[in-house]
């Protein structure tokens, strides 16, 4: 089988990437030929040094392409199956033309609906044998009347930390996010200063960085906020084994998160989540989460207060079942195999049959 996977590209390495990299690692596994093709964002496209060290690394054939382009048109002519990674309508029309099918997985909820560019998505959408969205609250802005026959579910995650640590040797809360509005960071840090917690006890570890970091810095300096403890941007068995350490992952965006990767990663290693009620948060933050409305700096404090307080055998028992449930919910990755056959053998049967004598 030849894959061809398609991805619309700033030249940067995110969780997007990081998908596609696994699926490829995983499909080579079984011997299935794979070309990823990464569509360059016209004016915002720039490659960076993370991006390439993958690139060099993968088992697949990665090109970089522009939109509509002949050497897109080869590549999904040339391929068994196409996997498109969110709506790209010259990739569904020249999928039809070829003839080859074509399979999306939507990791965004609907924004666009009806503008031009929105009901272009639209129409990419519906040209797609089979449509796979990341969560259900992303499912309900495409599909908001009736789900559709030919679509589903099947959460994107890759490289969660693996090893669960001790309860004993967990301590704190964890932050974990670009920092960058609406994810919730000052929201955060404002909860945290009210709370009425042992600080030694239950620091409060931020990594990441972004714009705001230098608001971040004069908030924590204001306030006095003691127990902050900034790590910025870590390499990934730096940033797994901070997550492991933990008692609680700390997640409360007010930006209609599409899922949610960091609960998943904390909830991998029985890190259970307080979240907001933000999106698709709860589906990844699971039935165990501690969960606030949005921009509630009271409500969030509450919840910070409520973690710090629990008792030793209710928060065991919270961290073994918020895991379990979560590999109760993901999928493997080789599941995808099993669907692109299905894809192909549907089409194929659909297609007029030459008698032969």
């Amino acid at each position: 089988m030849n894959v061809l996977i398609v991805s619309p590209s700033f030249g940067t390495f995110g969780g997007l990437e990081a998908f596609i990299f696994s699926l490829a690692a995983e499909l080579a596994e079984h011997d299935v030929t794979v070309t990823i093709a990464f569509k360059r964002v016209s004016g915002q496209f720039a490659l960076d040094e993370t991006l390439t060290t993958y690139v060099n690394s993968t088992p697949a054939t990665v090109v970089f392409v522009d939109r509509a382009s002949a050497e897109l048109k080869s590549l999904i002519q040339e391929a068994d199956i196409v996997h498109g990674q969110n709506t790209s309508i010259d990739v569904a029309l020249l999928a039809r033309l070829s003839g080859t099918p074509l399979v999306l997985t939507i990791h965004g909820w609907r924004r666009e609906k009806w503008t031009p560019r929105g009901l272009l998505n639209l129409a990419a959408h519906r040209l797609a044998d089979r449509v796979w969205y990341n969560s259900d609250f992303v499912w309900r802005t495409w599909e908001p009347r009736h789900r559709r026959s030919t679509s589903g579910k099947l959460p994107i995650v890759s490289n969660l930390p693996e090893g669960i640590v001790p309860v004993a040797e967990r301590k704190g809360f964890v932050f974990a996010a670009r920092w960058i509005e609406n994810k919730g960071l000052r929201v955060l840090l404002h909860a945290y200063a009210q709370a009425r917690l042992d600080r030694a006890e239950w620091p409060l570890i931020l990594m990441g960085d972004g714009p705001l970091r230098a608001e971040v810095n004069a908030l924590i300096e204001e306030k006095s906020i003691q127990g902050v403890d900034i790590r910025g941007f870590v390499d990934d068995k730096t940033r797994n084994d901070i997550i492991r350490h933990a008692r609680w992952m700390v997640t409360p965006p007010h930006t209609n998160e599409d899922l949610g990767l960091t609960p998943i990663e904390a909830r991998h290693v029985g890190v259970p989540a307080i979240i907001t009620r933000d999106g698709g948060l709860p589906e990844a933050g699971g039935s165990d989460a501690l969960i606030c409305p949005p921009s509630d700096p009271d409500g969030l404090s509450q919840l910070l207060e409520r973690a710090a307080h629990m008792s030793l055998d209710e928060y065991t028992r919270i961290s073994t079942a918020t895991r379990e449930e979560l590999l109760d919910y993901l999928q493997p990755l080789s599941v995808y195999l099993d669907h692109y056959q299905e894809v192909i053998w549907e089409r194929s049967d659909s297609l007029p049959q030459i008698a032969t004598q």
